[in-house]
Protein backbone atom coordinates (compact mmCIF):
# COMPACT_ATOMS: atom_id res chain seq x y z
CA UNK A 1 0.00 0.00 0.00
CA UNK A 2 1.42 3.09 -1.01
CA UNK A 3 0.98 6.19 1.64
CA UNK A 4 0.08 9.39 -0.01
CA UNK A 5 2.25 12.38 1.18
CA UNK A 6 1.82 14.86 3.28
CA UNK A 7 1.19 18.30 2.09
CA UNK A 8 2.62 20.84 4.22
CA UNK A 9 1.47 23.53 3.07
CA UNK A 10 -2.26 22.55 3.14
CA UNK A 11 -2.05 21.17 6.71
CA UNK A 12 -0.55 24.99 7.73
CA UNK A 13 -2.98 26.80 5.91
CA UNK A 14 -5.46 24.44 7.72
CA UNK A 15 -4.55 25.61 10.94
CA UNK A 16 -3.96 29.26 9.96
CA UNK A 17 -7.84 29.38 8.75
CA UNK A 18 -8.89 26.99 12.07
CA UNK A 19 -6.77 29.71 14.57
CA UNK A 20 -8.87 32.53 12.58
CA UNK A 21 -11.66 31.07 13.59
CA UNK A 22 -11.26 31.79 16.85
CA UNK A 23 -9.93 35.03 16.77
CA UNK A 24 -11.37 38.42 18.61
CA UNK A 25 -12.04 41.53 16.90
CA UNK A 26 -8.49 43.08 18.44
CA UNK A 27 -7.13 40.49 17.21
CA UNK A 28 -8.51 40.39 13.34
CA UNK A 29 -8.21 44.06 13.10
CA UNK A 30 -3.95 43.45 14.09
CA UNK A 31 -3.95 40.38 11.70
CA UNK A 32 -5.70 42.57 9.08
CA UNK A 33 -3.12 45.29 9.76
CA UNK A 34 -0.17 43.43 9.05
CA UNK A 35 -1.84 41.47 6.05
CA UNK A 36 -0.05 42.37 2.56
CA UNK A 37 -3.20 41.49 0.55
CA UNK A 38 -6.24 41.98 2.85
CA UNK A 39 -9.01 41.54 0.77
CA UNK A 40 -7.35 37.92 0.43
CA UNK A 41 -7.06 37.22 4.07
CA UNK A 42 -10.53 38.54 4.56
CA UNK A 43 -11.62 36.08 1.66
CA UNK A 44 -9.81 33.14 2.15
CA UNK A 45 -8.74 32.73 5.75
CA UNK A 46 -11.36 34.61 7.77
CA UNK A 47 -14.07 33.74 5.52
CA UNK A 48 -16.01 36.94 5.71
CA UNK A 49 -17.92 38.85 3.50
CA UNK A 50 -16.31 42.27 2.54
CA UNK A 51 -17.21 45.32 0.08
CA UNK A 52 -14.03 47.75 -1.11
CA UNK A 53 -15.86 51.31 -1.88
CA UNK A 54 -13.89 54.69 -3.47
CA UNK A 55 -14.47 57.53 -0.95
CA UNK A 56 -14.36 60.99 -2.68
CA UNK A 57 -13.18 63.41 -0.13
CA UNK A 58 -15.15 66.90 -1.09
CA UNK A 59 -13.50 68.86 1.80
CA UNK A 60 -10.87 68.30 4.44
CA UNK A 61 -12.76 69.89 7.05
CA UNK A 62 -16.12 69.15 6.69
CA UNK A 63 -17.20 65.67 6.60
CA UNK A 64 -20.55 64.28 4.95
CA UNK A 65 -20.42 60.68 6.39
CA UNK A 66 -17.85 58.30 8.58
CA UNK A 67 -16.41 56.71 5.18
CA UNK A 68 -14.97 60.51 4.40
CA UNK A 69 -13.30 60.86 7.69
CA UNK A 70 -12.06 57.71 7.89
CA UNK A 71 -10.82 58.13 4.41
CA UNK A 72 -9.17 61.28 5.32
CA UNK A 73 -7.95 61.06 8.64
CA UNK A 74 -7.09 57.09 8.57
CA UNK A 75 -3.78 55.81 7.61
CA UNK A 76 -3.40 53.45 4.87
CA UNK A 77 -3.46 49.53 6.48
CA UNK A 78 -5.60 50.97 9.67
CA UNK A 79 -8.28 49.20 10.67
CA UNK A 80 -11.22 50.72 12.69
CA UNK A 81 -14.55 49.99 14.22
CA UNK A 82 -16.45 47.83 14.55
CA UNK A 83 -19.10 49.89 13.96
CA UNK A 84 -23.21 48.90 13.27
CA UNK A 85 -25.31 49.61 10.11
CA UNK A 86 -28.96 48.07 10.30
CA UNK A 87 -27.65 45.99 13.38
CA UNK A 88 -24.81 44.42 11.13
CA UNK A 89 -21.44 45.24 12.48
CA UNK A 90 -18.28 45.71 10.53
CA UNK A 91 -14.75 46.71 10.09
CA UNK A 92 -13.11 49.77 7.93
CA UNK A 93 -9.63 49.34 6.55
CA UNK A 94 -8.02 52.18 4.79
CA UNK A 95 -6.36 49.64 1.54
CA UNK A 96 -4.94 53.36 -0.89
CA UNK A 97 -5.19 56.88 -1.14
CA UNK A 98 -4.59 59.59 -3.85
CA UNK A 99 -4.46 63.22 -3.88
CA UNK A 100 -6.38 66.15 -5.75
CA UNK A 101 -6.34 69.58 -5.89
CA UNK A 102 -7.96 71.89 -2.54
CA UNK A 103 -9.03 75.31 -3.02
CA UNK A 104 -9.01 77.42 0.24
CA UNK A 105 -11.75 79.89 -0.49
CA UNK A 106 -13.84 82.38 1.54
CA UNK A 107 -17.53 83.24 0.22
CA UNK A 108 -20.11 86.39 0.99
CA UNK A 109 -23.13 85.00 -0.83
CA UNK A 110 -26.28 87.10 -2.06
CA UNK A 111 -29.44 85.19 -2.93
CA UNK A 112 -30.90 86.59 -5.83
CA UNK A 113 -34.48 85.02 -5.41
CA UNK A 114 -34.81 87.80 -2.77
CA UNK A 115 -33.78 90.76 -3.92
CA UNK A 116 -33.60 92.37 -7.58
CA UNK A 117 -30.32 92.10 -9.45
CA UNK A 118 -29.63 95.88 -9.75
CA UNK A 119 -30.09 96.08 -6.18
CA UNK A 120 -27.60 92.80 -5.52
CA UNK A 121 -25.29 94.36 -7.87
CA UNK A 122 -25.04 97.38 -6.33
CA UNK A 123 -25.17 95.87 -2.41
CA UNK A 124 -21.91 93.84 -3.75
CA UNK A 125 -19.86 96.49 -5.27
CA UNK A 126 -20.54 98.58 -1.96
CA UNK A 127 -19.25 95.25 -0.05
CA UNK A 128 -15.88 94.70 -2.46
CA UNK A 129 -15.17 98.59 -1.85
CA UNK A 130 -15.20 98.79 1.80
CA UNK A 131 -13.50 95.52 1.65
CA UNK A 132 -10.80 97.03 -0.70
CA UNK A 133 -10.84 100.11 1.35
CA UNK A 134 -9.88 98.38 4.62
CA UNK A 135 -13.41 100.30 6.25
CA UNK A 136 -14.42 96.80 6.88
CA UNK A 137 -12.66 93.03 6.86
CA UNK A 138 -14.26 90.42 4.71
CA UNK A 139 -14.88 88.56 7.70
CA UNK A 140 -17.21 90.99 8.87
CA UNK A 141 -19.01 91.68 5.60
CA UNK A 142 -19.68 87.67 6.11
CA UNK A 143 -21.05 87.60 8.79
CA UNK A 144 -23.37 90.80 8.07
CA UNK A 145 -24.38 90.07 4.63
CA UNK A 146 -23.82 86.15 3.43
CA UNK A 147 -27.05 84.40 2.70
CA UNK A 148 -25.45 81.05 2.39
CA UNK A 149 -24.78 80.04 5.60
CA UNK A 150 -21.56 80.94 6.15
CA UNK A 151 -21.65 83.55 8.89
CA UNK A 152 -20.62 81.87 11.57
CA UNK A 153 -17.51 80.55 10.06
CA UNK A 154 -16.52 84.38 8.46
CA UNK A 155 -17.39 82.92 5.41
CA UNK A 156 -14.39 80.55 5.50
CA UNK A 157 -15.62 77.18 3.19
CA UNK A 158 -12.68 75.57 3.83
CA UNK A 159 -10.44 73.13 1.96
CA UNK A 160 -12.58 72.44 -0.79
CA UNK A 161 -11.33 69.62 -3.41
CA UNK A 162 -11.21 70.56 -6.93
CA UNK A 163 -14.71 69.74 -8.63
CA UNK A 164 -16.64 70.62 -5.96
CA UNK A 165 -16.84 74.28 -6.44
CA UNK A 166 -19.22 75.99 -9.58
CA UNK A 167 -17.10 76.05 -12.82
CA UNK A 168 -17.44 79.55 -13.09
CA UNK A 169 -16.38 80.12 -9.76
CA UNK A 170 -13.10 77.34 -9.52
CA UNK A 171 -12.07 78.83 -12.72
CA UNK A 172 -11.92 82.39 -11.00
CA UNK A 173 -10.55 80.92 -7.78
CA UNK A 174 -7.61 79.35 -10.59
CA UNK A 175 -6.78 82.77 -11.98
CA UNK A 176 -6.92 85.00 -8.97
CA UNK A 177 -4.28 85.91 -6.40
CA UNK A 178 -3.84 84.59 -2.41
CA UNK A 179 -6.55 87.33 -0.74
CA UNK A 180 -7.99 88.55 -3.80
CA UNK A 181 -11.34 89.92 -3.03
CA UNK A 182 -14.09 89.41 -6.74
CA UNK A 183 -17.47 88.85 -7.50
CA UNK A 184 -18.63 85.65 -9.77
CA UNK A 185 -22.65 85.04 -10.79
CA UNK A 186 -23.93 81.96 -10.76
CA UNK A 187 -27.92 81.12 -11.42
CA UNK A 188 -27.81 80.98 -7.89
CA UNK A 189 -27.24 84.57 -7.01
CA UNK A 190 -24.24 86.62 -6.26
CA UNK A 191 -20.89 84.72 -5.21
CA UNK A 192 -18.04 87.59 -3.45
CA UNK A 193 -15.61 85.26 -3.06
CA UNK A 194 -11.80 85.39 -1.32
CA UNK A 195 -8.67 83.32 -2.26
CA UNK A 196 -7.63 82.39 1.33
CA UNK A 197 -4.87 80.48 1.02
CA UNK A 198 -2.95 79.13 -2.49
CA UNK A 199 -4.14 75.79 -3.46
CA UNK A 200 -2.66 72.30 -2.30
CA UNK A 201 -2.57 68.70 -2.83
CA UNK A 202 -4.30 66.91 0.13
CA UNK A 203 -6.30 63.10 -0.22
CA UNK A 204 -8.72 63.15 -2.59
CA UNK A 205 -9.99 60.07 -2.88
CA UNK A 206 -9.26 57.07 -0.28
CA UNK A 207 -10.26 53.15 -1.25
CA UNK A 208 -11.95 51.64 2.32
CA UNK A 209 -12.47 47.92 2.28
CA UNK A 210 -15.97 47.17 4.86
CA UNK A 211 -15.31 43.67 6.69
CA UNK A 212 -18.91 41.93 7.73
CA UNK A 213 -18.28 40.40 11.51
Amino acid sequence: MIKKPICLICLVFSAWISRSQNLTVAQIKSEMAKSPNSPLYVKQVLKKKFKIDTIIITRTNLFHSLADSIGYNGKINAVFGPYTDNGRKFLVQVLAKSPNVFYHVSQIFIDTTLFSLKFIDSLGNVIVEKIRRGQSTFEQMAKTYSMGGEGPTEGDLGWVARGVLFPQIEKEVVKRKKNEVFKVWTTNGLHILKRTDDPKQDTGFALLMRVFL
